[in-house]
């Protein structure tokens, strides 16, 4: 499944969530939080399967390696990566030009990206 939100979409996401224990939740109204529970782009990154992104240094070859396929360039890499994560049954969010996120589907429903 591929998801595409908006640069405006994808902040108020964050701003929703918080991470206690490396596990992400919905902030609460009238709930108050840490400062060192804040969820932005670098934190949700952590979360992801994989990702692209112009923003994150993202380990293209590194995740390519892990799924045991060799490319010619990073653009081949990324394409075999995400078709590996789609064959499984993960989701690719697109949070904004030039960027695309690979999240578990139990994360992405968690995460209400799946309706």
């Amino acid at each position: 499944m591929e998801l595409d939100l908006t640069p405006e979409a994808f902040s108020t996401l964050l701003a929703r969530l918080y991470e206690r224990d490396n596990r992400l939740e919905f902030r609460q109204p009238g709930e108050t939080y840490p400062r060192s529970e804040t969820v932005d782009a670098y934190v949700l990154s952590g979360h992801a399967e994989a990702l692209l992104s112009e923003e994150f240094e993202g380990d293209v070859w590194g995740t390519l390696e892990d799924i045991d396929e060799t490319a010619a360039s990073e653009e081949e890499a990324w394409a075999k990566i995400r078709a590996f994560y789609l064959d499984r049954g993960n989701v690719l969010l697109r949070p904004g030009p030039g960027e695309e996120w690979i999240f578990t589907e139990a994360l992405a429903r968690r995460l209400e990206l799946l309706g």
